[in-house]
């Protein structure tokens, strides 16, 4: 590809595409990416990157798997589209609901799929809704969530997400929607000589319920290691309380595994780390690997008893034109397949516990604050002082700048604010993970130095 055809592409892409999170002032020399194998991805010029983010957090199998191509066709070529509207179904929406009722929480049986994450959030605040007035408690419609929550940036699934720059441009957010401090071990302050940090932040939710009222709240919702907001991960006894008090006031608790589930923390879902099931999970991006658009929800068996006891006219009114599209469920199914013949779950475990090591030793270098994670997600936040884990001033644009600089080194991954977020494929080499930690060792000093 000449200069001036990769030019070409870029104005048609500025004259035709809105992009998420769009201003032209970020958008003059895009990125245009044509090939992946692996944890390699190639743009438009031929230079090559190791894909620390894998795509956005979803490429769990990996670039360029012929298997997954094939199921799609395969599945094209039988019947690739048909509505799974009541008193219509088709074979793999079905297969894969059986196939997940095995994976995911014991209490867990039954799945409605949508297009992604955002849909996926939405259809459980909806169901949560719909839960307590089907049981007589209809003022139950709060939701609580926590800041530094990536819930997705549709209507209500905005009003949940706890970073505030997703807000401004779009308000009023939903009435309803509530957050809490995260459990965030890097700069929580809460605790003290008989309380842990972990039960002082979960105990947030529960000074929350108490302050909204406990007969209008319906539900908590978390992931289980929060991702976009910068890869916070709890201290163990965080789930274990949140549970409890969940349990003790009569909330649902909704865990958020659109970027944790299918194997990225090295476990099949992120909640497994702390034996606690939620009433609700929502998932999406590694269910396909992002090799087509599909997401669900799981609600536990106390939550679909309600679905089905209510009276017709009361039903479940709620529907996507593409739940439960054969083709995405085929391919899912070989997704999840892939997952388990190649071991890859496991290999999370293994090789993310090699990547945290690497991780940790950037932590003696000048301005690096934090270094944390689990499996195959991890994040390093640097500071403008170690000592008081002060932040850069917005206007000295620390995350774009490491952003450029790690390309130079061959590493495409996001920076939030001034945290590097990484989540690179679970089937990258151990060779390639010591190139994402040389990488960074070279450009943060590069850019901070």
């Amino acid at each position: 590809m000449t200069t001036s055809q990769a030019a070409e592409w870029s104005q048609a892409d500025l004259a035709h595409l809105i992009h998420p999170l769009y201003h032209p002032i970020d958008h003059q020399q895009p990125q245009i990416w044509v090939a992946g194998q692996g944890s390699i991805i190639k743009d438009i010029n031929g230079n090559e990157f190791i894909d620390g983010l894998s795509g956005l957090w979803n490429i769990n199998v990996g670039h360029g798997r012929r298997e997954m191509a094939e199921a799609a066709m395969r599945q094209m070529n039988t019947l690739a589209y048909c509505s799974s509207y009541t008193g219509s179904t088709n074979m793999p929406a079905i297969e894969l609901a059986e196939r997940l009722s095995e994976l995911v929480y014991p209490s867990i049986n039954t799945f409605f799929f949508t297009s992604g994450g955002a849909e996926s959030n939405e259809s459980a605040f909806k169901t949560a809704r719909f839960y307590w007035k089907a049981v007589g408690k209809p003022e139950k419609v709060k939701i609580i969530s926590l800041t530094h929550a990536y819930h997705g940036v549709t209507m209500a699934a905005m009003s949940a997400t706890g970073i505030p720059m997703y807000w401004p441009m779009f308000e009023p957010r939903i009435p309803g929607f509530l957050h809490i401090d995260s459990p965030y071990p890097y700069r929580f302050q809460g605790g003290d000589e008989r309380t842990s940090p972990g039960v002082a932040a979960a105990n947030l939710l529960e000074a929350a319920i108490l302050r909204e009222g406990p007969d209008t709240v319906a539900a908590f919702i978390a992931e289980p290691l929060q991702g976009v907001g910068g890869v916070l991960v709890p201290p163990d006894d965080y789930f274990p309380r949140i549970r409890e008090i969940c349990d003790q006031y009569d909330v649902l608790f909704m865990s958020d595994e659109v970027i944790t589930g299918f194997g990225r923390t090295g476990k099949w879902f992120g909640l497994k780390h702390w034996d606690v099931e939620p009433d609700i999970m929502q998932f999406a991006k590694g269910v396909t690997s992002g090799y087509v658009p599909l997401g669900g929800i799981g609600v536990s068996n106390r939550v679909k008893e309600v679905i089905n006891s209510v009276p017709p006219e009361k039903r479940w009114m709620h529907a996507y034109t593409y739940s439960g599209h054969p083709t995405c469920c085929a391919v899912a199914l070989e997704n999840i397949a892939i997952i388990e013949r190649e071991g890859l779950v496991e290999r999370a475990a293994m090789l993310g516990e090699q990547l945290q090591t690497k991780l940790r030793t950037l932590a003696s270098l000048d301005y690096v604050g934090d270094v944390r994670g689990k499996g195959m997600m991890a994040a390093v936040e640097v500071v403008a002082n170690k000592a008081t884990k002060e932040r850069f001033p917005a206007v000295a644009k620390v995350g774009p700048r490491l952003q450029k600089e790690m390309m130079r080194y061959d590493l495409f991954t996001r920076v939030v604010g001034e945290t590097i977020c990484l989540a690179p494929p679970l089937v990258t080499t151990e060779e390639q993970m010591s190139q994402i930690v040389e990488a960074l060792g070279k450009a943060i000093p590069g850019v901070l130095s």
